[in-house]
């Protein structure tokens, strides 16, 4: 099984690094460095599947792929 995508991105506003997974609707965290945004989605990510299992929702497929990584056929 593939996982998911993570997005990492600086955000001025907030002065630090804001990461999120587009198929984990509303999973998201922040980190001063690149390297703690990743942790911080990491258990995120984990905390918003043990909570669908819990809740009996279902757990989305990994599918979002970035433009840059799709081709055209």
């Amino acid at each position: 099984m593939k996982d998911y995508h993570i997005n990492i991105f600086y955000s001025e506003e907030d002065e630090g690094y804001i990461a999120d997974i587009p198929d984990l609707k509303y999973c998201s965290a922040f980190g001063e460095t690149v390297e703690e945004a990743v942790r911080e989605i990491l258990k995120a990510k984990s905390a918003w599947l043990e909570a669908a299992k819990a809740e009996g929702k279902p757990i989305p497929t990994p599918k979002y792929r970035p433009a840059i990584y799709q081709i055209a056929f």
